[in-house]
């Protein structure tokens, strides 16, 4: 087995903080629309295609969790920016959106926002108002980053921007209760609007209505103003003169007025988002109760017009943290901080388009983090199941990247899970005293193991047969591991002798043998269907948190508190090898560690183990951002994969800043680091004071959650690794990556060099070039230059290189040249005329590469599966029109015959009378 494993997927988060966004709409290879959702998860950005309904997380990790992310308008250009203002500039339209430019703001972020031309970028930093040009990203610059113009006036944090349709002005809206008017470029007299009267800080402010003469304003108190043209008494717009001088600029020549107040009148509770679609006229607004309202706002500002309430939903039990509307109008989407929640919402239908939640753990920071205590593959790999501290149990699928099932009966963490080898059946160990079994035909709880005794039993860890009848979990507080019948329920056997929790346990691959590891220091390994219960247990050096078999099930692995790895024969009851691990796992010192370097790999040691499917690797991993492949026959560390590098978590840094340390000697980074800057509600809801407490809760503290791996497993398909981590499940894989093409860094990759090697006749390296330029006319040019004749060479030459944009939401793979053939293939049969010549050239890619098109699953939800079902349409459009039209031509000639032989017949008869 190889061991070049590359990230590939982040399941089980979805949404962290910042906000959401969609992308323009994209056309796919079938004539369909292709939109995503872009959602910041920690320092990743994960991409949900709602269409074809996959997800994919870009490979890039900003220094800290993603404050803001913005997409330019024509969906080219893309913008993150991480807590500490450092931003990354991305080509949205290239295949891994590698980043093109670093910049440091130096400054915390409000928000960031392109004009609608997308030429300019406003991007906000308390009080400030930063407009810079638009790095041009086909043209390599030595300072990208060109400031236009910086704008003040705010007395407070600038939360937002929004830019008229010509680009030529832009509203900004601040916590100091006022929204101003600026222009991009200077006007002569002009000085910027100011809209005040609102009582809270406001949340969003949006220039809209038909020709741009209406301004809305929402503040967090839940009053919605609408501003208009003031007028006088006899109705006159004033300053009409100066708008019919300079129609170009009339936003900035009107003056504005409050025609209308509205309010929103949700009890208890703050607007903390909001969004606005200018042409639907369409305002959603998300509360802190979870609820979000949509309102139809008038196009016209005029007195006596009101906004019509479609409807008001609750969607989540914690406050809606980010809103985004689509360019159509038809989703919304929204994000729930605390839960991690992503949401997509269809309000015409009022249905779910998404709905996705992670095992969530609160943190007094009020950011949402995955605890996720346990994985288990499927024995085909196409599924992992995780449980969490939250007490739900979540079916993934590798393929989608979506969870499709939740289970919610457990009432306390979920410490464990297991897929049974044959069957679809899934066991869960809990806290709560119970291990469940879960029918994955019928999704429900169709087994409830516990214990004899009345006080519950805390079950820490779980196994499960080779064939799928009988399951064994161990308890934390007895000390026993119980065994059940999957198929009666009922307690067979308990097994005792440990003097400490059992923290592991592992049936063997082949055999009878059960071993249970436990925190006294030893392994048993018992007989599990025999009679006699007598053990002679392996004594450990120190506490024993994981054990492994082998896939032989004559090796066993075994993983103690102080870092090592032990190897025993099964067979002959003796130690055969060990790794001293401590060190290869170390890295990453916490906020609480001293500067020197002593005390560096201190709590470090290894908390899950798993083989792969040969027995030849070793994979390790947890309390530290490290997981370890070891070589079992040389006992060597072949690779450590960093599964982190998001300095918000603690234990990700390698040194630490001693500028960092105040003269207490306390890192000034773990001291309430969001505390000034979160405004009075928030500091209220995290306080949680206790009765007759004015200040809060004193006992209360901040902590940031620290870089950790709970558990790892091999895919038993052997092409790949899962880590159920802080940051989320992380798969990696050695069978989806995007090998060397020569094109993508070819400097020289033009349409005039395309132009020339299709002249060359160099058709290959002509219709390559032009697939990796994306052009479909030039695409489609050099296509049809290329003779029948050198069709099979072209598809059997074929390079394995390449990858799809973002936008077009579908991911990437080696078969990237084959799949655009197939699609332009597909467009040609259903427009073409070259109907001979195009199914020849099917023909060809069907003979040479359908085993390889098979192979990676060309069934539903596969990657192919878009391309093949366009395919089998045209091909079957295709032969019903030939059909028909071959029907049609018989009768036409049996006509033409009849015809014929009529005329022949009254010729003939025509010549008897003569």
């Amino acid at each position: 087995m190889k061991a070049n494993f590359q990230f590939s997927n982040l399941l089980g988060s979805v949404y962290s903080q910042g906000n959401v966004l969609f992308t323009p709409v994209a056309t796919s290879s079938d004539g369909g629309t292709i939109e995503s959702v872009l959602s910041p998860v920690g320092n990743r950005l994960s991409i949900f295609d709602l269409v074809n309904n996959r997800s994919r997380t870009l490979p890039f990790q900003t220094r800290k969790n993603i404050s803001t992310i913005a997409l330019s308008p024509d969906g080219k250009v893309l913008v993150v920016v991480d807590e500490d203002g450092k931003l990354l500039l991305l080509s949205a339209s290239l295949p891994q959106a590698p980043v093109l430019h670093h910049f440091n703001l130096k400054s915390k972020v409000g928000s960031v926002d392109f004009s609608k031309d997308g030429k300019f970028i406003a991007i906000t930093t308390s009080s400030m108002v930063h407009v810079y040009v638009t790095p041009n990203i086909l043209i390599r610059e030595f300072a990208p980053w060109r400031l236009h113009r910086t704008y003040a006036g705010h007395n407070g944090d600038v939360k937002g921007v929004h830019w008229s349709n010509d680009s030529k002005f832009f509203l900004s809206h601040s916590k100091d209760l006022t929204a101003r008017l600026f222009s991009l470029h200077p006007i002569e007299g002009y000085r910027p609007k100011t809209f005040a009267g609102h009582r809270d800080s406001l949340v969003g402010a949006w220039i809209g209505g038909k020709n741009e003469d209406s301004i809305y304003t929402v503040s967090k108190d839940g009053a919605l103003f609408i501003w208009g043209a003031k007028t006088d008494e006899d109705g006159h717009i004033i300053d009409q003169h100066l708008v019919d001088a300079d129609p170009e600029n009339r936003l900035g020549h009107t003056r504005w007025a409050i025609l209308q107040r509205h309010y929103f009148n949700q009890p208890n509770t703050k607007v903390t988002c909001a969004a606005f679609h200018e042409k639907g006229g369409l305002l959603v607004v998300g509360f802190g109760s979870g609820v979000f309202g949509l309102w139809e706002v008038p196009a016209s500002s005029a007195h006596g017009t009101s906004i019509t309430n479609v409807h008001t939903l609750s969607i989540s039990n914690e406050k809606i943290t980010s809103v985004a509307i689509n360019t159509t109008g038809q989703w919304l989407a929204f994000g729930a901080q605390k839960l991690g929640q992503l949401l997509v919402w269809e309000w015409q239908s009022q249905s779910y388009i998404l709905k996705q939640q992670a095992h969530s753990h609160q943190s007094s920071s009020s950011i949402s983090h995955s605890s996720i205590t346990h994985l288990s593959y499927s024995p085909s790999s196409q599924h992992i199941v995780t449980s969490g501290s939250d007490g739900k149990v979540k079916l993934w699928s590798t393929q989608s990247g979506f969870c499709f099932v939740t289970f919610n009966e457990h009432s306390a963490s979920v410490t464990a899970v297991e897929f049974a080898k044959r069957g679809q059946v899934v066991f869960s160990a809990s806290l709560d005293g119970t291990v469940r079994a879960w029918d994955l035909v019928r999704y429900r709880n169709f087994r409830t193991f516990t214990s004899p005794t009345e006080t519950p039993v805390q079950f820490s860890c779980l196994a499960v047969d080779t064939s799928g009848e009988v399951v064994a979990a161990g308890s934390t507080d007895t000390y026993e591991v119980f065994f059940w019948s999957v198929q009666t329920g009922k307690l067979l056997d308990i097994l005792t002798g440990h003097e400490g929790p059992v923290s592991s346990l592992a049936f063997s691959p082949i055999g009878n043998e059960l071993a249970s590891g436990s925190w006294d220091k030893t392994v048993r390994v018992w007989n599990a269907f025999g009679r006699s219960r007598a053990v002679e247990p392996f004594s450990m050096n120190s506490d024993v948190l994981a054990i492994a078999f082998k896939p032989d099930g004559k090796e066993l692995a075994v993983a103690t508190l102080d870092g090592q790895i032990a190897f025993f024969d099964v067979a002959g009851g003796r130690q055969t090898g060990i790794i001293e691990g401590r060190r290869d796992i170390s890295g990453g010192r916490s906020l609480y560690d001293g500067l020197t370097a002593q005390n560096a790999a201190g709590g470090k040691m290894f908390n899950s183990l798993c083989y792969s499917g040969d027995g030849s690797l070793l994979l390790a991993g947890g309390n530290s951002k490290y997981v370890c492949l070891y070589d079992i026959q040389e006992t060597t560390l072949l690779r450590k994969f960093t599964i982190s590098e998001n300095l918000s978590l603690d234990g990700t840094e390698e040194f630490l800043d001693s500028r960092r340390v105040n003269s207490a000697g306390i890192n000034i980074d773990a001291i309430n680091e969001h505390g000034d800057d979160s405004d009075l509600d928030e500091r209220l809801e995290s306080a949680k004071t206790l009765p007759g407490v004015m200040g809060g809760d004193l006992s209360k503290r901040r902590w940031k959650p620290t870089v950790r791996t709970s558990c790892v497993r091999f895919a038993p398909d052997g092409r790949g690794w899962a880590a159920a981590s802080t940051e989320g499940l992380l798969l990696y894989s050695n069978e989806d990556l995007i090998t060397f093409d020569p094109f993508e860094l070819s400097i020289d990759l033009t349409p005039q060099a395309v132009n020339e090697a299709a002249n060359n006749k160099e058709y290959l390296k002509a219709l390559c070039m032009a697939m990796r330029l994306n052009d479909e006319n030039l695409i489609l040019r050099v296509f049809e230059a290329i003779p029948t004749s050198e069709a099979k060479f072209v598809v059997h030459n074929l390079p394995k290189g390449g990858s799809s944009a973002i936008v077009s939401g579908s991911a990437g793979g080696k078969n990237y040249y084959l799949k655009r053939l197939l699609e332009l293939l597909v467009k040609r049969l259903e427009r073409g005329p070259n109907l001979e010549g195009d199914l020849r050239w099917v023909n060809e890619v069907l003979e040479k590469h359908g085993n390889t098109i098979r192979s990676r699953g060309g069934g539903e939800g596969s990657e192919w599966a878009s391309v093949m079902r366009g395919l089998m349409r045209s091909l079957t459009e295709v032969q019903r029109t030939v059909s028909t039209l071959c029907e049609e031509n018989t009768s036409t000639l049996e006509y033409l015959l009849d015809q014929s032989k009529a005329k022949e017949k009254a010729m003939a008869m025509e010549i008897d009378v003569n």
